[in-house]
């Protein structure tokens, strides 16, 4: 087995052209990234905001949605 030591440096350089080349070719991934990313934010704020309020019952979630239908 042959080991070849590796310049940090060089390492971070050739992984970062790596991923600039990647989201340059293919920006669809980076939007769908990005797009990910803030729905979760979102998720993380609606759970947050949603620890907050009052707790309902099972029964009462579902009057509601039978009302609205």
């Amino acid at each position: 087995m042959n080991i070849t030591a590796v310049d940090e440096a060089r390492l971070k350089g050739v992984v970062k052209t790596a991923v600039l080349e990647i989201f340059e070719e293919r920006r669809d991934w980076l939007a769908d990234l990005l797009s990910e990313a803030l729905l979760d934010i979102g998720l993380g704020y609606a759970i947050q905001e949603g620890e907050q309020t009052p707790t309902v019952s099972r029964e009462e979630v579902f009057q509601v949605l039978e009302a609205g239908s």
